[in-house]
């Protein structure tokens, strides 16, 4: 297991966009906790509660609202804050709402990434650039194949089509106007991620949570449906470790990676229920009755990390029903009404322990980590 290098990242000037979501918000922590001096380019939060305002305040942050689809606003942000390092991680997420709204999906996950893409151009403090996309970004054709970076793009969805479309075009700039000044460009493909903070509609976990605080069960869509599962640090710390491999061997960075845990043990949607609710004491949180789902959505997805393993050293630290524990710890930990930053701040702080990277921590976080201060 490769570790992350306090030395790469302590005051290394990052800019962060979508910093206000769930994933972006824990990696705003991440980064912080290592030092970097981040600077994050987002809309306001979309739900209420929301991990960003929960872990607040975020001393040294620069935070700038502003919507990736405005290219003179997202100009004027990328020319003033002249960064060093860009993960781009702003985006329409969801499968469903793109259905609903797939011209805004489109604006968003395509013309957002080649708006920040076409400033990044002349920042001439510019190393690396990580654009974060999807593991839906492949044509699945329901094979019950395992993807590697090399297989053909593709999207049935609306959301999905985005996301392939926003690979192509950084390809694109990758070999028109990057390669040659040396600076890295390359994307990230992670699989579905859990963990705490997540309120979005139509994600699992969010759902079943709702379900539990408001006594009322969510409809499970598609209960056979496998995906990816994994804790979200996982993707994050693989994303920077890819930046890291970026800044030290740009020569030899692949142009892609996936990150995604091991294929076995499989776990349904239905199982991820059942796991989700056990600790909960819970287990009427969904119902399987009622109209099948009218939209199409993949019946089984899953992508081949074994690059990520080869190039990077990463694995997937969290086994899925781990993964499920952490979450669920969580969002009972919120709903007790306890200190969410300190206690995200310890599940870092446990997983950097777990992957050897306690060194590149506060001293009193590292500490609190090795005496196994976690949950």
């Amino acid at each position: 297991m490769s570790r992350l290098d306090p030395a790469v990242w302590k005051g290394r000037r990052v800019l962060l966009t979508g910093h206000t979501g769930f994933k972006g918000a824990w990696m705003l922590l991440l980064l912080q906790r290592l030092g970097a001096q981040v600077s994050g380019l987002s809309l306001a939060p979309g739900t209420e509660p929301n991990l960003f305002d929960l872990l607040a305040p975020w001393p040294g942050l620069q935070h700038h609202v502003c919507d990736i689809r405005d290219r003179a606003a997202v100009g004027a942000a990328v020319h003033l804050l002249q960064p060093q390092i860009v993960i781009h991680m702003a985006a329409q997420a969801l499968v469903r709402e793109a259905y609903a709204e797939p011209l805004q999906t489109v604006a968003t996950n395509v013309m957002g990434t080649v708006h920040l893409l076409e400033h990044l151009r002349s920042i001439p403090t510019l190393s690396a650039v990580l654009v974060v996309t999807s593991d839906k970004v492949y044509e699945n054709r329901e094979a019950g194949i395992d993807f590697t970076e090399e297989a053909p793009l593709g999207g049935h969805d609306p959301y999905s089509a985005s996301k392939a479309a926003a690979e192509i075009l950084t390809a694109s700039y990758r070999r028109s106007f990057f390669a040659g000044r040396g600076v890295a460009l390359v994307t990230a493909r992670a699989g579905n991620v859990m963990g705490g903070g997540d309120w979005a509609r139509d994600r699992l976990i969010p759902d079943l949570w709702r379900a539990f605080s408001g006594g009322k069960p969510v409809f499970l869509r598609n209960p056979a449906s496998v995906r990816p599962w994994q804790h979200v640090l996982d993707p994050l710390h693989g994303y920077l470790l890819f930046l890291q491999h970026c800044l030290n061997a740009p020569d030899t960075a692949p142009a892609a990676l996936n990150f995604a845990p091991s294929r076995e043990p499989v776990r349904t949607v239905l199982e991820v229920a059942e796991r989700f609710a056990a600790p909960l004491g819970k287990q009427d949180l969904w119902t399987t009755d009622g109209a099948s789902a009218a939209l199409h959505e993949s019946r089984f997805l899953s992508i081949d990390s074994s690059c990520a393993a080869q190039v990077l050293g990463w694995r997937a630290i969290l086994g899925v029903d781990e993964a499920i524990t952490w979450s669920a710890d969580w969002y009972q930990a919120c709903h007790a009404g306890q200190d969410m930053r300190a206690f995200s701040l310890r599940q870092i702080d446990e997983f950097a322990v777990r992957t050897g990277t306690v060194s590149a921590l506060p001293a009193e976080a590292a500490q609190l980590a090795k005496a196994g201060v976690a949950r």
